[in-house]
């Protein structure tokens, strides 16, 4: 009902709706209003409330949730039920409670500050209040679980594509990174639950370094990690940016699903590729090794080719890939 109520208050921006025509419209009881009223101000929402004129929404804060994305979103499954949280320890530990909860294909989790968000391989990520996005989206596709990595690539161009509809130019460094002027602005973690030859579920988590400022970095990451705000000196519209990579990411999964193809999420991997063509250090177990990256495969590898020519597949859940002089 709070929804509703929402809704209708912005259909009717900057002009009064009296308790009246909402308790006639929505079948709710004036006192009920005003509970709900009472709920979207604690959460931030500016609404002015006159005697005998009713309530008028002045401004909306920006926020994650449903009611402020589902204006830019176009999907049909994915982003259709999102959990939102103010503060969690990581959306995709709380995917995965949701999905034994029963949460359907396509549900998004997202919050405003994870207190202990990760990384692949296990790295820390910080992810403060507000700053950026922080979500994770529950799949489940018929698809055997070697495939796995492709929805890796997928949402790497999926978050690649939405970023460049807002006008910024990114690179994708394979991977799961997207990088800006060098530096790691959105980081993509997949992890599943799958039998030999059965995949039970998938979660992606995605987060973007979206409006951090430098100081609010750890030191410890200021020379690889940046924010697009930073970049562009421009405060980024995080409701539409989410909406847009939501968006592209259904567009491009449906692709793997229904035709078995990955042609597009590839070629934007390739074309927008941050290590092709460049000598990287690959740490195996931390065992370093120094290559030349030369392609991505149909199946989102890797290809690389060692200083005495071998050509080799890298598999993305085995390896670190740096720079040899900096983090790309």
């Amino acid at each position: 009902m709070k929804e509703k109520i929402l809704k209708l208050l912005k259909d009717n921006k900057n002009e009064f709706v009296s308790g009246q025509e909402i308790s006639e419209q929505l079948n709710v009881s004036r006192t009920a209003i005003w509970k709900y009223i009472n709920g979207l101000k604690e959460e931030g929402y500016e609404i002015e409330s006159v005697s005998r004129k009713g309530h008028m929404l002045l401004s909306t804060p920006d926020i994650l949730n449903y009611e402020e994305i589902s204006e830019y979103l176009s999907t049909q499954h994915i982003g259709r039920e999102i959990f939102y949280y103010d503060s969690i320890d990581s959306t995709n530990i709380k995917a995965k409670e949701l999905v034994y909860n029963n949460e359907g294909h396509g549900t998004v989790v997202i919050a405003e500050e994870q207190t202990h968000g990760r990384g692949r391989l296990g790295r820390d990520w910080s992810s403060p209040n507000r700053k950026g996005i922080w979500m994770s989206i529950i799949l489940k596709p018929q698809i055997e679980p070697q495939d796995a990595a492709k929805i890796t690539q997928i949402a790497a161009a999926a978050v690649w594509k939405a970023i460049n509809q807002i006008g910024v130019i990114t690179q994708i460094k394979w991977p799961n990174d997207i990088v800006l002027n060098g530096k790691k602005v959105c980081g993509i973690l997949t992890e599943m639950s799958g039998e030999l030859n059965r995949l039970n579920y998938l979660v992606v988590g995605i987060g973007i370094n979206a409006n951090i400022d430098n100081d609010e970095f750890p030191k410890k990451i200021l020379n690889m990690a940046t924010s697009l705000k930073n970049e562009t000196g421009k405060e980024i519209n995080r409701r539409e940016l989410v909406a847009l990579i939501l968006n592209n990411f259904e567009a491009l999964y449906n692709k793997l699903i229904n035709d078995n193809s990955t042609e597009e999420a590839i070629k934007i991997c390739k074309e927008n590729s941050a290590l092709i063509g460049k000598n990287v250090r690959l740490i195996i177990k931390g065992e370093e090794k120094e290559a030349k990256a030369i392609d991505i495969n149909e199946d989102g590898e890797l290809i690389v080719k060692d200083k005495e020519g071998n050509i080799s597949k890298v598999i993305s859940g085995e390896v670190s890939v740096r720079g040899l002089y900096g983090y790309i």
